[in-house]
């Protein structure tokens, strides 16, 4: 786990600037560059099929490897379409599933089957999720079995070209492109000048045309072994030695929101992105409180001795979308027929 989080941490330094192993990385980057451009282009000139669905797709995604804050905004998303009178479905390739066939997400699905962010869409917003590596058979899936459903968002697939997309939403956030390179020099999946129909900035002030910015906003915390026991993160005691964990994409992001929200952390642990907690990371660790993120506590619920931790805390988050995100996304929609 120690070396895994290294590897993270120097590649996560060298890809906000461009020191000696980004530069002997250089030549990977321009060979990935020159293969993802013939890939697209064979896809827009039709030498690659891309399947269109009888229902609108929004694409939501980033070209920064890494957690950038999908999750919450395909949540919003998710939640606010319906409360528009949609029917929205969430279609996610699942971290971990490597399996060919599809799996329907419901609430008590083993994350190990479901994957840990598909998990915690369902478990929000009640929507019906789908996983599968295969993007389009995922949906198709989830269109038989739910009719009803009239758009689809497709969790992290920008860059899946076999699955057409009606609206393209690109997901930003503090580091924006990184050093500027692609991988593995630099961070970037895909040129910054790629189209795009909305962009989204996970925390930062914009005015760019078509940016809105998304807040992530917490208040409460509850008891891993007592979900209805719950505490203020105002008033944790002052005195209480305070650790914070985040197997996320961007751990130092939960770790400034704590910060900002005044709770004096002792001690922040990160952990590699998708973390699966078959060992006890906090079994050692002399807290108090431990505060640990939602997309961890699908998998620590199921670690015996996580689980019963009293010392555990869930700091769950809420996007917030500054602008009328939500009113140019219906009027798009609103141009296509449902299904």
């Amino acid at each position: 786990m120690a070396s895994l989080a290294s590897l993270e941490t120097v590649f996560s330094r060298e890809w906000q600037r461009r020191g000696w192993l980004a530069w002997l990385l250089l030549p990977l980057s321009l060979m990935f560059g020159l293969i993802t451009g013939v890939r697209r282009m064979l896809y827009h000139i039709g030498v690659f099929g891309s399947h269109r669905l009888p229902v609108p797709v929004i694409v939501v995604g980033n070209i920064y490897v890494g957690g950038t804050g999908k999750t919450p905004l395909v949540i919003w998303l998710a939640s606010q379409l319906r409360e528009a009178g949609f029917e929205p479905g969430v279609i996610s390739r699942g971290h971990g599933n490597r399996a060919s066939e599809v799996h329907s997400v419901l609430d008590d699905t083993p994350v190990a089957l479901a994957g840990d962010e598909p998990l915690l869409i369902r478990q929000h917003t009640g929507v019906p999720v789908v996983v599968g590596r295969r993007r389009v058979a995922a949906a198709e899936a989830l269109l038989t079995a739910h009719p009803e459903v009239n758009v689809l968002i497709a969790d992290d697939g920008l860059q899946h070209y076999a699955l057409a997309r009606d609206v393209e939403i690109l997901l930003c956030d503090e580091r924006g492109h990184g050093n500027g390179w692609l991988l593995p020099a630099g961070p970037l999946r895909e040129a910054p000048s790629r189209r795009f129909d909305f962009r989204v900035i996970n925390g930062v002030p914009s005015v760019a045309e078509n940016t809105f910015v998304m807040q992530l906003q917490s208040s409460q915390a509850w008891q891993l072994r007592d979900a209805k026991t719950e505490i203020s993160l105002t008033k944790l005691p002052v005195h209480a030695r305070i650790a914070a964990a985040a197997g996320i994409g961007n751990p130092t992001r939960f770790f400034k929101m704590l910060e900002r929200l005044g709770v004096n952390l002792f001690h922040a642990l990160p952990l590699p992105d998708h973390f699966d907690f078959s060992v006890n990371p906090f079994e050692h660790l002399d807290a108090d409180f431990i505060l640990i993120t939602e997309k961890d506590a699908v998998k620590c619920r199921h670690c015996e001795a996580i689980a019963a931790d009293p010392r555990v805390w869930v700091v769950p988050v809420q996007a917030a979308i500054d602008g009328p995100l939500l009113t140019h996304l219906v009027e798009k929609l609103r141009g296509y027929p449902t299904a």
